[in-house]
């Protein structure tokens, strides 16, 4: 059982000077004496009897990378936990985005203020990721909280698009998308608000899926907003985005974003009859100030190849 103790005055000092902060010495005394309320309560909760999710896979807290092992800077920790010895994700490797906890293994969203926090548990799709039989490979690195479409906003400096270096590699979810276009993982793990798995897959070139809120459990993730907050998969491939959303889809009985919560078999999907699809384009989309004529142009071709398989 871990109790909390508050900050002295001089572990304050030392924090606000690493973060460029000159607060003067009545100002640091307050804030420390402002703190004891709320460490006590904190001291309460951490009394409490808490039944935390078994971690059932051996694990090290891994390693930053540097150098040449860590050239797009998209690595924030490496490690090896092994999987299931069987399961629909046998022999693939995976990255887990730094805003999912991997227990035993640093953590911190792409943020100074939270280097050094180390989780206690593995959040749902670490746990089906592991169980399906795959390989963690490491923590990807992510933006700062994940408040950024670039890939310049982390703490331990950009993410490089390895298809084109000097070039934003998109975000939230930036070191995913890149080790996924390097070739370093098989698959990756981001997560969405705002366009935080769909841009870095676009600015990458890999896949990347927004699933329908609440189909993938969000326990155990950073969260930013309820009705916001999505995590799924990001892949080289299509099929293996089917099977890994296929793998980590599905109630936790944890999350309460989740309510009715069905799945399928995305994977056989892919090889299934769809039908005939009737396709909407907002036409407000295109010609805007702020957009791309060259983005305009293959967004209406990809609109007009459903015209041509025969789609309204």
């Amino acid at each position: 059982m871990t109790f909390l103790t508050g900050p002295t005055t001089e572990e304050l000092k030392e924090t606000a000077e690493r973060l460029g902060l000159h607060i003067a010495h009545s100002d640091l005394e307050f804030y420390r004496s402002s703190i004891d309320n709320t460490v006590s309560a904190y001291t309460a909760i951490a009394a409490l009897d808490e039944a935390l999710p078994q971690v059932k896979y051996p694990r090290t807290p891994g390693y930053q990378p540097m150098g040449n092992e860590n050239k797009y800077n998209a690595w924030y920790r490496k490690t090896d936990i092994r999987g299931a010895s069987t399961g629909k994700l046998k022999g693939k490797t995976v990255a887990i985005k730094d805003n999912v906890c991997v227990a035993g293994v640093p953590m911190m969203n792409g943020a100074s203020t939270l280097e050094g926090y180390v989780p206690e548990i593995d959040a749902t799709v670490v746990t089906r990721l592991l169980d399906a039989g795959a390989t963690i490979a490491g923590k990807a690195h992510c933006e700062y909280f994940c408040f950024s479409g670039g890939s310049h906003t982390s703490a331990h400096g950009p993410v490089v698009n390895p298809r084109k270096p000097g070039y934003s590699a998109g975000g939230s979810s930036s070191g995913s998308g890149a080790l996924l276009a390097a070739g370093e993982v098989d698959l990756a793990i981001g997560g969405d608000q705002g366009g935080s798995i769909r841009m870095p897959s676009s600015f990458c070139g890999v896949y990347g899926m927004k699933p329908t809120h609440g189909l993938v459990p969000y326990t155990g993730i950073m969260p930013i907003e309820l009705t916001l907050d999505h995590t799924g998969p990001m892949s080289q491939n299509v099929s293996d985005n089917a099977l890994m959303l296929e793998v980590i889809a599905g109630p936790d009985g944890l999350d309460p974003r989740q309510i009715n919560v069905t799945t399928d078999n995305y994977f056989k999907a892919l090889t299934g009859q769809i039908g005939k699809l009737r396709i909407g384009v907002v036409k407000e989309g295109f010609g805007l100030v702020n957009s791309e004529p060259e983005v305009d142009k293959l967004v209406r071709k990809a609109a007009e190849r459903f015209r041509k398989l025969a789609h309204t």
